[in-house]
């Protein structure tokens, strides 16, 4: 078998615009007629404009008749180091590259499975979890302005059959890193309050910071927050010193969480090395796709660390977490941030139901684009 050409396809999403204003997706046809499909992230923040993807349409192109075209799918390994280290200016990886490679990856697996009439994740270990507990962003509600009415909606999410949440308490985002005053970390430490105080422990409840604070007033904030036993402190701290992430986990019980900005097994290793987090939340679709993220789990495994994967990104890149999220023992919950028409653009929608995740059982990604539904939102 041999590929023959990789196309894109970039398809208007539906407000909020989960995954983006617009997705970004690969298609990677053979000889055999076998068609993969895959997924260049492009993220709830940036790409609102459809000129800003040419450059990623461009690169997308560039990688694919460098390396893709011609070659035998099956050899995803080989393809996938190609890519990534043939051109030394693209050996570092970045949140620019990575993401095309990942993208281009997961076709190609989606390819194999549908090859072998299998799912990817019995070619990577086979099903581990039946199904996959899952968690997404507490809805909004004036919880921030009226701590009360975090209890009221962790009550109705409990009611809903979800058993895990995020909020972000710090608002705004930047600029980066801030020192949080005092006043601000008692405010959230009554939105705590108000959920445990509705629900107890049945609902768990992770903090998210997007990096946003200062070494020592991440230390603070663990240490007002802790007698409400958070899920997990999200990226304290900014990302790209890892010795001071590692410094706010040693001086709290919280579990620390990140990853969705990391890529590549390196920089995990580093962080799990260094004692930095103990929750890992690859992007399949950004780390370096389905093999890469499957050994970053391995190298957690390693290291007694678990998976909660980031899920920030269309259909095509959801359904590949959940092929690694599946076959990997350490597996603990998936971010399930799913739009509108990430439950209709699939002949058979991803099944998110109950807080849980029931894995596809067809071949490869275990989708296929519902035609009608897709053919008016595709953008020339």
């Amino acid at each position: 078998m041999k590929v023959t050409d990789v196309k894109t396809m970039v398809v208007e999403n539906e407000p909020p615009y989960r995954g983006g204003r617009y997705l970004l997706f690969i298609q990677i046809e053979t000889d055999e007629g076998i068609t993969g499909l895959g997924e260049r992230i492009t993220g709830n923040t940036y790409s609102d404009r459809l000129g800003d993807l040419k450059s990623q349409i461009g690169l997308i192109e560039e990688m694919a008749g460098m390396f893709v075209i011609g070659q035998n799918p099956f050899n995803i390994e080989l393809i996938w180091d190609r890519m990534y280290s043939a051109r030394h200016d693209f050996r570092h990886p970045s949140l620019q590259a990575t993401p095309v490679l990942s993208g281009i990856e997961m076709a190609l697996w989606d390819i194999v499975g549908k090859a072998v009439n299998q799912p990817i994740y019995n070619l990577l270990g086979g099903q581990y979890h039946e199904k996959l507990r899952a968690y997404a962003y507490m809805p909004e509600g004036g919880f921030r302005e009226n701590p009360e009415r975090a209890g009221e909606i962790a009550v109705q999410l409990l009611e809903e059959g979800n058993t895990a949440c995020k909020l972000d308490p710090f608002t705004p985002l930047w600029p980066i890193p801030r020192d949080i005053p005092l006043w601000e970390i008692e405010h959230a430490a009554k939105i705590f309050e108000s959920i445990r105080n509705a629900v107890g422990n049945n609902m768990e409840v992770g903090i998210g910071t997007h990096g946003q604070l200062t070494t020592y007033s991440a230390i603070r904030v663990a240490d007002f927050l802790e007698p409400y036993h958070p899920f997990w402190f999200e990226e304290p701290v900014p990302l790209e010193n890892v010795e001071e992430m590692a410094r706010v986990a040693a001086h709290t019980s919280i579990p620390i969480a990140t990853g969705e900005r990391l890529v590549t097994k390196y920089e995990f290793s580093n962080l799990l090395e260094k004692q930095a987090a103990q929750i890992i939340q690859l992007d399949v679709g950004q780390c370096g796709g389905i093999m890469e993220a499957k050994k970053i789990a391995s190298i957690a495994e390693a290291h007694y660390a678990v998976i909660a994967p980031h899920m920030a990104c269309g259909p095509v890149a959801a359904a590949a977490a959940i092929q690694v999220d599946t076959c990997s023992p350490n597996f603990m919950i998936q971010e399930a941030n799913q739009g509108p028409l990430h439950k209709t653009i699939f002949k058979e929608p991803l099944v998110f139901e109950n807080g849980f995740i029931t894995p596809p059982t067809g071949p490869g990604l275990g989708i296929e684009f519902d035609e009608d539904v897709i053919k008016d939102r595709i953008v020339e």
